[in-house]
């Protein structure tokens, strides 16, 4: 199973161990090797100039083409179901790459009003001093995102479930609407990981993660990567990629890769510990309210049914002693660490407003539901009744 194989007929369990891979040829090794070398030799001068013409594959330099990297890109290409990838540096380099690459002076995106702290702020103060206009909408709320778009609409930008307030937007709806507007929708899913949602299937052009996060699953590397609906959409971002310089490192990929093989395991059973956490917040008198896609009376459970094949392990929650409470929580966990990011093996727990998503204004966070007092719990892997434990004793404290 050496390519991504588009309408491979494994499982997705199949596809995390052995997509992009084969044991090496040269010496068998069934761990890929990493290719630790910024440069690659040509056999004759007509074989550099065809490869830098590009009339012959081949590897001609790390920032353009790297082996090991390339295992990584055909591996996440098949999770999500794309044409291929390109693996970048760090998320943010996805993020960016995508908005160089497919916007021009003049042109509007459409976001949402709840992602990822910085994805928004260089959309609001870098891309905006180069013309690029933004507006930031509750993309779950269709009517409202609807009215966003204008006739310079390029791009549809967009996390579901939402970062941080775990609201989910109906991708089928969108991707309609965006393609109707002439736009592009590049969906973050980062938060779900292709266990538990693949947005191509839903009419997506452009699938993005923070390989920091569940792919990688370890809290040991930083990296990004983009996945493609079809070729022609790659070979208009490789260039551009490229030339900003945003790419990978081998060993990198090579940790990300060798942390996938347990992704389909690390996934499920972190949601299994979120839903008994989420359980345990919904019902503790500390709590005034809890955000969670798992839970009953969620307000787009039926489209959660529909696009997703599970909850995550996300939580939003609110406390009813606020901020205040807020800090005692995160200070008073003994399990639970407090630091940002998510999708590790271990549980983490933060504070949105004054941590991911500080460079926010005041007001839109507020408007976008990252309210003072929110705070995000990432669970990870570890025993069920240790977490609940640990969780229970940091609640009963604010009593």
């Amino acid at each position: 199973m050496t390519t991504h194989g588009k309408n491979d007929k494994a499982s997705i369990d199949t596809l995390c161990i052995h997509a992009g891979q084969a044991p090496d040829p040269v010496f068998g090794s069934v761990a890929p090797p990493i290719f630790q070398t910024s440069t690659f030799a040509f056999q004759s001068t007509d074989q550099g100039a065809a490869r830098f013409a590009g009339t012959e594959p081949g590897y001609i330099y790390t920032r353009m083409g790297n082996p090991t990297i390339h295992m990584l890109e055909e591996n996440v290409a098949a999770l999500e179901g794309g044409a291929g990838a390109l693996a970048t540096a760090t998320g943010m380099a996805a993020v960016s790459t995508v908005f160089f690459a497919l916007l021009s002076q003049g042109d509007h995106v459409v976001c949402g009003a709840s992602v990822y702290g910085p994805s928004r702020v260089i959309l609001e103060r870098d891309f905006a001093r180069f013309g690029v206009s933004a507006s930031f909408v509750e993309t779950s709320d269709l009517a409202e995102l609807e009215r966003a778009f204008t006739p310079r609409t390029r791009l549809v930008f967009i996390e579901t479930p939402a970062n941080p307030t775990l609201a989910v937007t109906d991708l089928s709806a969108v991707a309609e609407m965006a393609h109707a507007a002439g736009a592009l929708l590049v969906v973050d899913n980062t938060f779900m990981s292709p266990i538990l949602q693949r947005p191509f299937r839903f009419g997506a052009d452009i699938v993005l993660h923070s390989v920091t996060k569940f792919l990688n699953g370890h809290s040991d590397v930083v990296g990004g990567i983009l996945v493609f609906r079809d070729e022609a959409l790659l070979k208009r971002v490789r260039p551009v990629l490229f030339y900003l310089g945003g790419t990978m490192d081998p060993h990198q990929a090579w940790l990300v890769l060798r942390g996938i093989k347990t992704l389909a395991m690390r996934v499920r059973v972190a949601q299994e510990n979120a839903q008994a956490c989420a359980a345990l917040l919904a019902g503790h008198p500390a709590v005034g309210e809890v955000r969670y896609p798992g839970l009953p009376g969620h307000p787009q459970a039926a489209v959660m049914a529909r696009q997703m094949e599970g909850p995550g392990s996300l939580i939003s929650f609110e406390l009813k002693g606020g901020l205040p409470a807020g800090k005692r929580l995160l200070e008073g966990l003994k399990l639970a660490t407090l630091a940002v990011s998510l999708g590790g093996v271990e549980t983490l727990i933060q504070h949105p407003a004054s941590m991911t998503h500080a460079a926010m204004r005041h007001e839109d966070r507020l408007a976008a539901g990252i309210t003072d007092g929110l705070v995000r719990l990432s669970v990870g892997c570890e025993g069920r009744e240790d977490l609940l434990a640990d969780l229970k004793q940091g609640l009963d404290a604010l009593l």
